[in-house]
Parts: C-alpha cells; sequence; structure tokens
C-alpha cells in the first residue's frame, strides 16, 4: 500500500505507537502463529477473563453483601470500584500516545477521510443497527429494548483502547477517535435518546436525558485518565528522559491496562452475579441481539475497510471503535432515568458482560486472519 494512503504515515516516530502489551504483529519467522505472538500476559488473556467472570459470579451470588456493598459509593452514576477499574485501565495506554507530535497527523487530508468514515459508522449505521436488532428481538419487552438503545447509542471512549492495542491496531490514531467521539457524545447522545426512543419507539414511558448526565460521564471516564497522561508525558520525559520514558516508565505501566481489566470484569460480575444467574431468560434475550450487533458491525467494518485500502492497522482500529460501546455512560443514564432495578439497566448492564468475551474473541480472529493472509 504507499505510503500517503495511511493518515498516520507521518514520520516512523509519529506512526508507530502501538501499544506494548504484545510482541509485534508480524512474527519475525513465518512459521510463528498469532497466538506466540502475543507476550505471556494476553497470551492467555480469554482465560484469565473467564476466571474473572467464574470469579465474580461465584463471589456475586455466595458473598453476603457483596452486590450491595459495592453499590454503596457512585462515582458519575457508576460504582466507585467500577469507575477505579476504567480509570486504571484506560491510563497506561493514553501514557503511549504521542500528544506533542499529534497536531502533525490533523495536517494529512487522509486523516479526515479516516474520521469522518469513523463517524458516519459510529453515529448513523451503528445505532440504527442497534434499533433493529433491538426491535427485531425483543419486539415484547420495551424495558430491555430501551436498555439496549442506550447501548448503541453511547460509543466507546474506554475498553476500545484494549481491544485495539491488543489487536495490533494503531493507539495513536485510536486516541483521536476517542477524543472526538466523546465531544460528539456530549452533544448527540441526549437528542439521539430521546429520538431513538420517544419517536421512533413509541415508547410509553417519556425519556428525558440529561446532558449534565453525558457531560459528566465523558469529563470523568475520558478526562481524567487523559489529563493525567498528558502530566505524566511531559513531566516524566522531562524530568528523566525521553528514552526513559519509552523503553522503562512505559514498559512498567502496561501491565496495569490487562489487570485494571481483570479487575473491571471481576467487579461487573460481582455486582450483577445475581441478576445473570436468576434472571438468566432476560440476560440470554438481551445477550442474543448483542452478539449479532457486535459480529455484524465489526465484520462489515472490516471487509469494507479492508476493500478501500485501509491497511491492517486503521481497518483494525475502525472496526474495534465501531463495535465497542461506552457501557458505563449507558449504564448511568439507565439507572438516572429508570432507576436500578428496572429492565433498561438490566439491559444496559448486560452490554459490557457480552462485550468483553466476544470483542476478546474477535481480537484473536483479527490477528489470526492477518498473520494467515499476510495482511500488512
Amino acid at each position: 500500500m504507499p505510503p500517503n494512503t495511511d493518515p498516520m504515515h507521518i514520520d516512523p516516530e509519529v506512526a508507530s505507537n502501538d501499544i506494548e502489551l504484545q510482541k509485534p504483529l508480524e512474527p519475525k519467522a513465518e512459521n510463528v502463529s498469532a497466538f506466540k505472538a502475543l507476550g505471556w500476559l494476553d497470551r492467555f488473556l480469554a482465560i484469565w477473563i473467564f476466571l474473572a467472570i467464574v470469579v465474580g459470579i461465584l463471589i456475586g451470588n455466595f458473598v453476603d453483601g457483596a452486590e450491595d456493598a459495592l453499590e454503596k459509593g457512585k462515582f458519575v452514576g457508576v460504582s466507585v470500584p467500577i469507575a477505579i477499574g476504567l480509570l486504571v485501565m484506560m491510563y497506561p495506554i493514553l501514557c503511549k500516545v504521542k500528544y506533542e507530535t499529534l497536531h502533525l497527523a490533523f495536517r494529512e487530508k487522509e486523516l479526515w477521510i479516516q474520521i469522518g468514515f469513523s463517524i458516519i459508522v459510529n453515529w448513523i449505521i451503528a445505532p440504527l443497527l442497534m434499533l433493529g436488532l433491538a426491535w427485531a428481538f425483543l419486539p415484547d419487552e420495551e424495558g430491555l429494548r430501551e436498555g439496549l438503545i442506550l447501548v448503541g447509542l453511547a460509543r466507546c471512549i474506554a475498553m476500545v483502547l484494549i481491544w485495539t492495542g491488543l489487536a495490533g491496531g494503531d493507539s495513536q490514531y485510536c486516541a483521536i477517535l476517542v477524543a472526538i467521539n466523546s465531544i460528539l457524545q456530549m452533544v448527540l447522545y441526549a437528542p439521539l435518546a430521546i429520538l431513538f426512543i420517544n419517536i421512533f419507539s413509541h415508547s410509553t414511558q417519556t425519556i428525558t436525558v440529561s446532558y449534565s448526565t453525558v457531560a459528566t460521564s465523558v469529563a470523568a471516564f475520558l478526562g481524567i485518565p487523559l489529563g493525567a497522561a498528558i502530566i505524566t508525558r511531559y513531566i516524566v520525559r522531562w524530568i528523566a528522559s525521553p528514552e526513559w520514558y519509552d523503553d522503562t516508565f512505559l514498559k512498567y505501566l502496561a501491565p496495569w491496562s490487562l489487570i485494571g481489566l481483570l479487575y473491571t470484569i471481576v467487579v461487573l460480575f460481582t455486582s450483577q452475579g445475581h441478576q445473570v444467574v436468576h434472571q438468566i431468560v432476560s440476560v440470554v434475550r438481551v445477550a442474543a441481539p448483542l452478539i449479532v450487533y457486535f459480529g455484524v458491525i465489526f465484520f462489515v467494518t472490516l471487509l469494507v475497510t479492508h476493500k478501500l485500502g485501509f491497511g491492517y492497522k486503521l481497518s483494525t482500529t475502525q472496526s474495534f471503535t465501531a463495535a465497542s460501546n461506552n457501557f458505563e455512560l449507558a449504564i448511568a443514564v439507565a439507572v438516572a432515568t429508570y432507576g436500578a432495578n428496572s429492565d433498561q439497566a438490566l439491559a444496559a448492564t448486560v452490554g459490557p458482560l457480552v462485550e468483553v468475551p466476544v470483542l476478546l474473541g474477535l481480537v484473536y480472529f483479527v490477528r489470526w486472519i492477518a498473520n494467515r493472509r499476510g495482511w500488512k
């Protein structure tokens, strides 16, 4: 692919900002599999996540008062333990972004084409697909349907950085999309939620989404780790050296993203373990359209970007950004609008419970297909 077709191809120092939780995507020897190309921590990530899910469900069902204890403290509508996990998860990845050279990327016309494509997929195609799937799978369950719609409208600003990094995508470009989606989320989420639920779905319960709820969620879960990462990058590089920051400091931080992810999963399944087991029919009914949604939006985006010649890194980044959702915002809005015990809140909560294993599977799949087909 010609160099100028890649919007992040400005300079080798600018373009090479991939997450260092695994070895490089292209193995040094042809007989090295995609599995062996991964580092030891994320090589067995599927096992760690499965164990985290099991541990969370067991704690939620057999440890008295565990769910109530996790729900006592709230931070912008999300339990404090979950909020801590999200912040820990995002901070190391955002520390890797080369903020000092980002302005160079915006000089490239190709980057604006990529951004425009991402906006169309994230704010038009994906929400409409979720709306259609919600009605197709849950025509008789208004509450669960509305919860799914809230999930579909919330574009991801957290876990997408994990999935993109693990898949060998472009973490710097992903950070740009996260920032843009965050701004659009503050402007578009509330009116789109009202449009999709009150008007398109003719809800019997009039929904009113507060702009302050959305803005606060975005500011907390993106603003705090982003601000901390920028300050860290500039201060540490100034006090020590850029080389020490890149070679030592970032390597020390890298595992904390996965530790934060596993911790968040344990807390999520602990807080919802009782509902997962005792409302299994509702959970399965919500999970079905979610699985279809993640699969369809991911593979369609991957196919289209591949045909357009975006290249592996950008195609992967676009696909995971389109398929990921901001579950913390969807949960916060559902709880604030309908109540913690509502069907809407249950559906919003099932979102990340399905998203985590499905998108992890897509990470392994896309790496395997890239190595098998030699997709650069």
